[in-house]
């Protein structure tokens, strides 16, 4: 009620041992913090803040568009409504390295469980896009370095993504991944890779836990949960799937509400004012506040 129950610390502290203890830790993307309560009601391990996601709430394409200021303060809003821990986009770390250590500390100090920082150049385009470009691989690890030495809190997790497999091939992509591991990656975000051999090469040649996004319409296939678990993965995210959800359901229920003038046809696939009261808590309010006014003037 009002916001999450457990402390940051143990968030973050759940999200370490969770990449610790050899299980698949699934990871929806929220692009609200609305959505971030049905993840958590529903049982995952942890929310996804997605950059792409964020800029498209916005109104704008996934080119880097987006400021700090405003991918931090709705990963703030997201991350303090549940007691999962989040993970969030932090794209380049918004600029030179000095950029991204002051990202880092931004995102410590707004509750955040961890971020990931990738080597495409500033600015950036969605990660399944053809065209990217990346930066040199020193010039990368000049950026995770400068993160790990403004990080303050150790439990807070530093995530290199690297975009290379379109550019410079699997072994290219795996060789730049072992070099941000050397520079002090927690976690390897090894994006669109194709399948499950390159999936099970990157896992056999990274020593640290390994990322793997599972985006609709992009150029990986789509592997079921057990089979990530079997190749080794370590978490999975889904960051746009929420946000297409409803972005469908919205369309197709305003072309029916423009066609028919009314929307009755359309409530049975509507989230219904008690279950929509469930999610908020909304009756603890209720309780939360007598307990407080329980004075008489």
């Amino acid at each position: 009620m009002l916001h999450a129950r457990t402390s940051v610390q143990d968030r973050r502290r759940r999200l370490r041992a969770g990449l610790a203890s050899g299980n698949l830790l699934r990871l929806p993307g929220a692009f609200s913090p609305l959505v971030a309560r049905e993840i958590e009601a529903q049982g995952f391990e942890g929310v996804y803040i997605s950059g792409a996601v964020l800029a498209a709430d916005l109104g704008l394409p996934d080119i880097g568009l987006t400021t700090l200021t405003e991918v931090a303060q709705r990963g703030h809003q997201i991350a303090r409504v549940t007691n999962l821990p989040a993970l969030i986009d932090a794209d380049t770390g918004f600029g030179e390295p000095m950029n991204a250590a002051r990202c880092v500390q931004v995102l410590e100090d707004l509750g955040l469980a961890g971020c990931h920082l990738e080597d495409q150049v500033n600015p950036k385009r969605c990660g399944h896009l053809d065209n990217k470009a990346v930066v040199p691989t020193s010039e990368m690890v000049r950026r995770l370095k400068a993160a790990v030495s403004a990080r303050r809190d150790p439990d807070f997790v530093l995530c290199a993504r690297t975009d290379a497999r379109a550019l410079e091939g699997l072994d290219g992509a795996i060789a730049r991944a072992q070099a941000y591991v050397d520079a002090g990656a927690d976690l390897i975000f090894a994006e669109a890779l194709a399948d499950e051999r390159e999936i099970e090469a990157f896992r056999r040649a990274v020593s640290a836990p390994l990322l793997i996004n599972m985006t609709e319409f992009g150029k990986s296939r789509l592997l079921p949960a057990d089979t990530l678990r079997n190749l080794g993965v370590n978490v999975v995210i889904y960051p746009v799937t929420t946000l297409r959800l409803a972005m469908g359901a919205v369309t197709a229920g305003l072309a029916t509400v423009k066609a028919a003038g009314t929307q009755e046809s359309l409530l049975d696939a509507m989230q219904h004012r008690k279950d929509l009261y469930r999610l908020l808590a909304y009756e603890e309010y209720g309780v939360f506040d007598e307990n407080v006014f329980n004075f008489k003037v």
